[in-house]
């Protein structure tokens, strides 16, 4: 159902038409993530994602908004840890329009000195709105813990004082060096014609740099005891995130895996929603979430909680982990879980942008494109005791990083002791 071509040049471009669609996604995917930085220029793959969006050798950052917005568009960008990309959505006819603005804007931004010193103020915003929200800052701290030492660790946004130190000359240099052509991959979905969009692609980037793809520096998770690490505020409620290392975006269990976020606390009738909010009344916020990078991933249990509540909270965390790890799941609850892996898929499949985020990501990382009915059939032979031994796997105690953002009292090692229940 895909369409996917590599041109001469090594650009590659994937593509799902659907002609009985009124919209068209179209995104521009880099491998240029915040893991290709040095902790010297920390943040730069962001802030060059921000001054893409204040003018090219065409279009002005007025007109790069008004052109997309005025037909009734979407026009956004994000940076993650291995990928950038910069995104339209919009009615099916104005295609050529969109393209020609996205190319422009990775191609030949103008990175002018006083728009990099203005960005740099807005980001410092960015950086401080984060810090200032508990639900965020607790999730930074966890993966300072996660991955020490490691660009992973580090915030994405970068820290004050790396980006007053970021130059135009690094802006470009990093842009030199990732934004190449075996580096970038366009993917497209909705109502388009394949043949037409790889020849104005061809025709587009034509002109562009050719060079080979930069390595990223690789994880070595090392844990022999769990972790704790706390920032006491004078907050409401306290925010914890509990961190296990997880697997790659290749690995064969990783369906599995995607399972047990969804028993455990991808919805109101998860496991840990069910006995800590519905039952116990300890929460209000519970959920999981899970990451999948190149060559590792992470598995996150986060709540908001009041912390005289602290212990009890952890302590029914770990009930719940030990029971998916010494009883199989029951059939219902298992046949339930799939039903909703599948179906929220389905879903999100049936728009054009999510759609054209799910090919995109998958080909800028992998070089490979799954179909809806491929993941169905991997998701639905899964059995249970594939799902306890995975539980096994990943849910031990010395494997555990537990970040706190609150007012709290016990300290690192107390809290440590509740982990090994």
């Amino acid at each position: 159902m895909y369409e996917k071509t590599v041109l001469k040049n090594g650009l590659r471009i994937i593509c799902f038409p659907l002609e009985d669609r009124d919209s068209v996604s179209l995104g521009i995917w880099v491998n240029a993530g915040s893991r290709f930085e040095t902790k010297r220029i920390q943040g730069i793959a962001h802030f060059l994602e921000h001054l893409l969006f204040k003018g090219c050798r065409h279009y002005s950052c007025r007109q790069i908004k008004e052109y997309i917005e005025g037909v009734g568009g979407l026009l956004n960008g994000f940076t993650l840890e291995e990928v950038c990309c910069y995104f339209a959505k919009l009615p099916y006819k104005h295609l050529e329009l969109a393209l020609e603005i996205l190319s422009d804007m990775v191609m030949y931004p103008l990175l002018l000195e006083e728009d990099i010193e203005k960005e740099k103020g807005v980001i410092k915003e960015e950086i401080k709105l984060h810090q200032d929200l508990p639900h965020s800052y607790v999730q930074q701290i966890l993966e300072e813990i996660l991955w020490p030492g490691h660009s992973l660790g580090r915030s994405g946004l970068g820290t004050f004082t790396s980006i007053d130190r970021i130059r135009r000359q690094d802006l470009i240099k990093f842009k030199e060096s990732h934004y190449t052509l075996p580096n970038i991959v366009i993917s497209a979905c909705g109502n388009l014609n394949f043949e037409w969009l790889v020849k104005k692609v061809e025709r587009l980037f034509n002109s562009y740099n050719f060079r080979s793809k930069i390595a990223f520096k690789k994880v070595s998770p090392y844990f022999r005891e769990p972790e704790v690490k706390i920032s006491v505020r004078s907050t409401s409620q306290t925010h914890l995130a509990m961190g296990f290392y997880g697997l790659s975006r290749s690995d064969p269990q990783r369906y599995s895996l995607g399972l047990i976020h969804t028993i455990l606390g991808a919805n109101m009738s998860s496991r840990l929603f069910n006995e800590i909010r519905e039952k116990k009344g300890l929460v209000y916020e519970i959920a999981t979430q899970v990451k999948y990078l190149l060559d590792t991933g992470t598995f996150i249990i986060h709540a908001g909680l009041d912390s005289k509540n602290l212990k009890t909270v952890i302590n029914l965390i770990m009930k719940e982990l030990n029971n998916l790890k010494r009883k199989n799941i029951g059939i219902k609850e298992l046949k339930r879980a799939k039903e909703y892996y599948i179906g929220q898929l389905s879903l999100s499949l049936e728009d054009t942008l999510e759609h054209m985020f799910w090919i995109g990501e998958s080909t800028i990382t992998l070089d490979k494109t799954y179909t809806l009915n491929q993941i169905k059939d991997a998701v639905n032979q899964i059995t249970a005791q594939q799902i306890k031994r995975l539980a096994n796997q990943v849910f031990l105690p010395k494997k555990i990083r537990l970040a706190l953002v609150g007012p709290i009292e016990e300290g690192a090692d107390t809290i440590k002791s509740y982990l090994s229940k």
